[in-house]
């Protein structure tokens, strides 16, 4: 773990609320039509620590969509058990993973696993993990990683975490909380409200809007010292912040000089420059993977529908062309598809558009979605609903199968964004 890595840890673990913290429960509302059955046995070795992360490796690949965990209950077994392919197959598992946790003289504890392909009757290899009481889950989350890219060949996202808003009380919090929902912690509590928060590309720092001085205006505020900048304080409205992929700008909305316009702004508030100039209202922009160019709404046609621009600015050209309406676009990280939201029928649906066939497809079925939010391996997009007119999360996987939701018990929770992955 690098020393990036540990500060962010540190940090989540000492976030603290003025509050009780607002747990997000999950709930699996669909999945994928061909599951991968895999085995997960108890964890050997101290016993209370190889329970927490075996239960955290299961819940994390069953909540994935993806696969089907087989939990062999009583069979314990550790990385170097023999292992009776054929038994497993019996059992129906196609892939078992077997580990042990012990503890050192120092305190500190290490999580050993191996991972086995049982059709073929082989070792896919395996890893160990350095952690301590504190961060089982933890440990638990990069083993159903692994799992999870040896098994599909795409990276897992289950040591990734997710960013939110939720409003309790008259608060407004701004949490943090593993990809699942659990382990929140706030970072911000407010009387006032905060929107947009978007993660810095390496993970350490949030830019946001907070209202807090009775104006919008953007923060960026690093997580390991917990140091707050105020990067954009100009007249009018400051809104809609998005980094530029390598960290050192902001794409923003100002309405300084009339209507909403974009400009970009390096992350310590010098550097400001116009990107469009147009008679309608600019906003919500997002830039390209590669740093390019910016995508944006724009009502400058007569409706909402987006646009791409460079990113020094220039002529815009349409995106979206089906529909009257479609707002909010989110590319996704490996630049194959735009998410972005779409009226259909008085509903606001979350909708995607490859960007090679310029197929659209509506991945929802709800009517109030809002704020959506790529993984960083592209294969999920959180977004903000309503559920019975409370405010839930749901993430949904980019070709619509795999549902989940997300939910506070008293709140309602808005404002999702989706954490890198950190190096």
């Amino acid at each position: 773990m690098n020393r990036l890595t540990r500060r962010i840890f540190l940090i989540f673990a000492l976030l603290t609320a003025s509050l009780a913290q607002a747990q997000l429960s999950i709930e699996i509302t669909g999945a994928g039509a061909n599951r991968i059955p895999v085995a997960i046995p108890d964890m050997a070795g101290d016993s209370a620590a190889a329970r927490a992360i075996s239960a955290t490796v299961r819940s994390d690949l069953d909540r994935s969509g993806l696969f089907k965990v087989i939990d062999p209950v009583g069979v314990t077994m550790d990385e170097n058990t023999a292992v009776n392919y054929g038994d497993w197959k019996g059992r129906g598992a196609d892939a078992l993973a077997a580990g042990s946790v012990s503890r050192a003289a120092d305190g500190r504890m290490e999580a050993r696993f191996r991972l086995y392909d049982t059709v073929k009757g082989v070792s896919l290899g395996g890893a160990a993990y350095v952690t301590n009481t504190e961060q089982l889950r933890a440990a638990g989350h990069r083993i159903a990683d692994y799992i999870y890219e040896k098994l599909t060949g795409e990276k897992g996202i289950f040591s990734t975490r997710i960013a939110y808003v939720v409003k309790a009380r008259g608060q407004f919090l701004l949490q943090i909380a593993d990809a699942d929902g659990q382990s929140a912690a706030t970072a911000l509590s407010s009387s006032e409200p905060i929107i947009s928060p978007a993660w810095s590309p390496d993970g350490s720092k949030l830019a946001y809007v907070s209202f807090e001085k009775k104006k919008p205006m953007i923060y960026v505020h690093s997580l390991a010292s917990g140091q707050r900048v105020i990067v954009a304080n100009f007249k009018g409205s400051n809104s809609a912040p998005a980094w530029s992929p390598d960290g050192r700008k902001l794409a923003v909305v100002l309405s300084k000089d009339g209507n909403s316009q974009i400009y970009t702004i390096n992350a310590d508030g010098s550097g400001l420059q116009r990107i469009t100039n147009s008679s309608g209202i600019d906003t919500e922009p997002r830039f390209s993977p590669d740093g390019s160019s910016l995508y944006f709404t724009s009502d400058r046609g007569g409706s909402p529908q987006i646009y791409q621009v460079g990113v020094n600015g220039g002529d815009a050209r349409r995106v979206t062309f089906e529909g009257s309406y479609n707002v909010s676009p989110r590319p996704s990280p490996d630049g194959k598809t735009l998410a972005f939201i779409s009226r259909r029928e008085g509903r606001f649906q979350l909708t995607t558009l490859d960007l090679a066939s310029r197929q659209v497809q509506v991945l929802t079925d709800s009517h109030k979605d809002e704020s959506p939010s790529f993984a960083p391996n592209s294969r999920m997009i959180l977004i903000a609903t309503e559920i019975g007119g409370r405010g839930v999360l749901s993430a949904v996987s980019s070709d619509g199968r795999i549902k989940q939701r997300l939910s506070v018990a008293a709140g309602d929770v808005r404002e999702p964004a989706w954490a890198p992955y950190l190096n």
